[in-house]
């Protein structure tokens, strides 16, 4: 009889040690889970400011405002075109500027609703472009991740 309540006691203990640690776990994953719920563990707000086009293209540099979008890229496409419109975010500008090869530009896009003054934006860009040779139209894609400033 002895042996049995030994063994009862030891089995008692073993469970109130897994039920204590159990719950210290559940209350840790609990406040991970309301952390990343509220926005306090978004990785968009520790990481830098990037701006990337797909190949061809070179982001010199972005400014994103809460009315309009700058953008300075570059041609590296090897060959003149027509840039026909830029679009950042959900907003377009329509254009009819010339890049030579290695040619770099500023394009304004406003008339946007990019959110308020220190957000984070991440929006896409498209560019849609022409090839003055072939008159070919082709559209390149790429990110903005920046403050709203």
């Amino acid at each position: 009889m002895k042996y049995l309540q030994t063994k009862s006691r030891k089995g008692q203990a073993a469970m109130e040690f897994l039920m204590t640690y159990g719950w210290a776990i559940l209350v840790v994953l609990a406040a991970i889970a309301a952390l990343a719920y509220f926005g306090v563990l978004s990785p968009e707000k520790f990481l830098p400011e990037k701006c990337l086009i797909e190949t061809g293209f070179t982001c010199i540099s972005s400014k994103v405002e809460p009315s309009q979008s700058t953008i300075i890229f570059s041609n590296g496409l090897g060959r003149s075109i027509v840039i026909d419109s830029v679009q950042i975010g959900g907003c377009t500008t329509a254009f009819s500027k010339s890049l030579a090869s290695e040619d770099e530009s500023t394009f304004i896009v406003t008339g946007c609703d990019n959110g308020d003054l220190k957000e984070t934006f991440k929006g896409e860009v498209i560019i849609k472009f022409t090839e003055k040779r072939t008159n070919l139209t082709k559209t390149a894609y790429g990110v903005i991740n920046s403050k709203i400033q």
